[in-house]
């Protein structure tokens, strides 16, 4: 019998967008989306997300510089990561020998690299579909500690 594993919330659907700061000013003026402060640094590394949040982060939009995904009637999400705690984080990974999820290139898998963001984890992959998914923990200091190496 597998163990129990269920998702907290939506952290972040992912977009792309021309210029992130000129989009954010756009969500906040809009929607009133602000800066996620804490987590803004991962903006200035290469490639990296500026997340903006209504909640003060608990669910956030990431935006990523680059073009929008197809035309205006085709452009979408890029990705969607779910929150869960550090527990629950470790669940997850070790389920996937039994419940395996999908490469981008549609082959199961039954084990996933862990990305270290220095301030959460994330493990990403797809559905049978194609869809991108990533589950995210901000416990990062738990998830180190127990971290199978």
């Amino acid at each position: 019998m597998s163990e129990h594993f269920r998702v907290q919330h939506i952290d972040h659907v992912e977009l792309f967008v021309p210029d992130r700061y000129v989009a954010a000013k756009w969500y906040e003026q809009v929607l009133g989306l602000e800066i996620v402060r804490e987590v803004e640094p991962w903006a200035q590394a290469a490639g990296g997300p500026l997340m903006i949040s209504s909640d003060g982060g608990k669910t956030m939009l990431a935006l990523f510089e680059g073009r929008p995904r197809g035309s205006r009637e085709t452009a979408g999400h890029h990705r969607v990561a779910f929150r869960v705690d550090g527990g629950d984080f470790l669940t997850f990974l070790r389920r996937l020998k039994d419940h395996p999820v999908f490469s981008e290139d549609g082959q199961p898998v039954h084990s996933l690299p862990v990305v270290d963001h220095d301030q959460a984890f994330s493990v990403y992959f797809c559905d049978p579909y194609g869809n991108r998914y990533e589950i995210t923990s901000y416990d990062y200091d738990y998830i180190s500690d127990n971290l199978e190496k």
